[in-house]
């Protein structure tokens, strides 16, 4: 009573199960994830300059 599931990949961006090539079930997926990760670097890249100018702000107030 064993059923054997196909081979199958999941979806990166929504999960969904789907066979075939790729990391994504369709392009929107692909699309959608893509630009998510456009938005996570942004971020990131602006806390690096927030952490940047904090650094300098403490060091200039500290040799006053």
């Amino acid at each position: 009573m064993n059923q054997k599931i196909a081979q199958h990949r999941h979806c990166r961006s929504c999960g969904k199960a789907f066979v075939g090539d790729g990391r994504y079930c369709s392009e929107e997926c692909e699309k959608g994830n893509e630009e998510t990760l456009r938005k996570k670097k942004r971020q990131l890249l602006l806390l690096y300059v927030v952490s940047v100018l904090i650094m300098i702000g403490a060091l200039v107030v500290s040799v006053m």
